[in-house]
C-alpha cells in the first residue's frame, strides 16, 4: 500500500466518495436502501430486510477510507498498482468491498 501525502489522500478519497456515492444512489433506488452523506462521510440506512446502517468516512491521518458494516471494520489504503482504495486482507477495492456487504445485508446480488 502506498503513503500518500494528506492533500493527495483529500483529492483521492474525494473523488473516491463522489464516485462511490453516484453509485450507491443507483443502486438504493434500485434495491430499496437510503445514502446519505454529510461532513465528509456517507451512510448506508437499510430499513429492510432487517435495520442496519453502514458508514463509509475517510480517516486522513492514517491515509485510509474506514468501512463500518455487518459488525465489522473494513480499513482500505490506496494502491498505486490497482489505482484505488483496496482492502489489503482480500484485494478488493472500495466498490467491491461495498457490493460485497450490501449484498450481504439484502440476501441478493447488489453490484455498486
Amino acid at each position: 500500500m502506498a503513503t500518500l501525502d494528506e492533500r493527495e489522500f483529500q483529492r483521492k478519497s474525494g473523488a473516491a466518495f463522489e464516485e462511490l456515492k453516484r453509485r450507491l444512489l443507483d443502486a438504493g433506488d434500485e434495491h430499496g436502501f437510503d445514502v446519505e452523506g454529510e461532513s465528509g462521510k456517507l451512510e448506508v440506512i437499510f430499513e429492510e430486510p432487517v435495520p442496519a446502517k453502514f458508514v463509509i468516512s475517510p480517516n486522513a491521518p492514517v491515509r485510509e477510507i474506514w468501512i463500518s458494516a455487518l459488525s465489522t471494520s473494513f480499513k482500505l489504503g490506496w494502491s498505486e498498482t490497482k489505482n484505488a482504495f483496496v482492502l489489503e486482507k482480500t484485494g478488493e477495492d472500495l466498490f467491491e468491498v461495498m457490493s460485497r456487504v450490501i449484498s450481504q445485508q439484502l440476501g441478493s446480488e447488489v453490484k455498486v
